[in-house]
């Protein structure tokens, strides 16, 4: 493929079109022709821990005055963590929402519309098909589920319901993914021959919680609620508090971490879900009680079903011993390369013309420019409590809710990540290559069906 030296301005141009089509902020006219769009919303809040107070409140709280949403309950089984919540969200908005201690109790309620789902990885699924079942749209965290099972049952329920659910992989919702997603479809970045993603930290206390585990006692829960019936062993406040050290209360780094960039080969590509996995790796280091790894390596194929001959391969790499690489995405192409952490298209890697010569060949290199422009990265940073990504994402939510559109991170998406992460949980588990059984919608380790 030879480059068009018009590429960047067509994309840019193009893009701009679209997002202005699909722009996140809204006009009180837009919401004058919406049917109910001037009555307040009211949301309850389901899980009131870290996530939910340092991302997705924030979030909503920027949003939450010219969309007109109130959160009117804090649910939480920890009497701790709803009490703390109802002052936090006062704090935070200038209402205090009721305390409740369970989902029983809040859906019991008539003034509970929607809710914002935050609680243990592998809760989420439950939590987010019992909203559903409930009548009420939902904002549920990622990830959606990490067994097959769980996966399949919250889908199912968010299409029987027809209720609007959001899921937190927020890149879906951020200007500069919306433009790559936008960019590769077109087929100015060419066939994609390789995918490199890290996620590294140097950081021992990473999902560690010793000062909020040491109040955490058995009367002030209810481990049984908690652990959604299933057996999960006797009372365990680490695993409460830092589940995602443990499985299987979360697998650590595919649940926390790998969840958000494999989203985006799904997105880009149109591709359902990989064609294969392997992984490796271990605890290293942190020796502390955990039992997922602090160190891991993925390799997954992705490519047309019906077609071998044709596809890629996505290295993902994330360790909490060293952050040297940091957060990285990088896309790559005959011509060059897709850079998400610096948010730009070059030329880097592409065929040059010594090399194609030697083939009678064209070189192949693309131009270089960056997808967004500067003041759009201004603008999308502005207002958002230091989460542009999470309150654009939130913000989508609102008017999907309004407007009975499918939102940018749908339940279909989920499901794809899904089933990505339990492709990998089945490789880290068994050390086998893993595959997937369209037909049935299940995982395969070595042939066999990985529960």
């Amino acid at each position: 493929m030879e480059s068009n030296p018009n590429n960047r301005r067509e994309f840019l141009k193009a893009g701009s079109a679209a997002l202005a089509a699909t722009a996140v902020s809204w006009n009180a006219r837009s919401y004058a022709q919406i049917m109910g769009s001037n009555d307040r919303v009211g949301v309850g809040i389901v899980g009131c821990g870290d996530r939910m107070k340092g991302g997705d409140l924030p979030a909503f709280h920027a949003n939450a005055k010219d969309m007109n949403f109130q959160i009117v309950a804090v649910s939480d089984i920890w009497s701790h963590r709803r009490d703390e919540g109802a002052d936090f969200i006062e704090k935070l908005c200038g209402n205090r929402p009721d305390p409740v201690r369970n989902n029983d109790e809040l859906y019991s309620r008539k003034d509970v519309d929607a809710v914002i789902i935050a609680t243990a990885d592998f809760q989420h699924a439950y939590h987010g098909a019992e909203a559903v079942n409930a009548g009420r749209d939902t904002y549920v965290e990622k990830p959606i589920a990490h067994t097959m099972a769980d996966a399949r049952m919250i889908r199912a329920a968010v299409k029987k319901s027809g209720k609007i659910v959001q899921v937190g992989t927020q890149r879906r919702s951020t200007p500069a993914y919306q433009k790559a997603a936008e960019y590769i479809k077109s087929g100015q970045f060419g066939d994609i021959v390789m995918v490199e993603m890290t996620w590294n930290v140097n950081q021992p206390g990473r999902w560690r919680r010793p000062d909020v585990v040491l109040l955490l006692k058995e009367e002030d829960t209810d481990w049984k609620r908690y652990s959604l019936g299933r057996n999960m062993g006797p009372f365990d406040a680490r695993k409460y508090l830092e589940f995602r050290l443990f499985w299987p209360f979360s697998s650590g780094i595919p649940d926390q971490w790998l969840v958000h960039q494999i989203d985006t080969v799904h997105w880009f590509t149109g591709l359902p879900h990989p064609r294969s996995c392997v992984a490796n790796g271990g605890i290293y280091l942190w020796k502390d009680g955990r039992t997922n790894w602090d160190t891991m390596t993925a390799v997954f194929d992705y490519g047309p079903l019906d077609d071998p001959s044709k596809g890629f391969q996505v290295q993902y790499s994330s360790r909490f011993t060293n952050s040297a690489g940091g957060v990285k995405e990088l896309y790559y192409s005959n011509g060059g390369m897709l850079d998400m952490s610096k948010q730009t298209v070059s030329p880097t890697g592409g065929l040059t013309a010594r090399f194609a010569a030697e083939m009678n060949m064209k070189p192949n290199l693309l131009p270089s420019f960056s997808l967004l422009e500067k003041t759009e990265a201004m603008a999308t940073d502005a207002d958002t409590h230091g989460d542009p990504e999470t309150a654009a994402n939130m913000r989508n939510w609102m008017e999907c809710v309004r407007s009975r559109k499918t939102p940018n991170a749908p339940i279909d998406a989920g499901y794809s990540h899904s089933i990505a992460l339990c492709m990998n949980v089945a490789a880290i588990q068994t050390g086998l290559k893993v595959t997937f059984d369209d037909k049935t919608q299940q995982v395969l380790a070595g042939g066999k069906v990985f529960a």
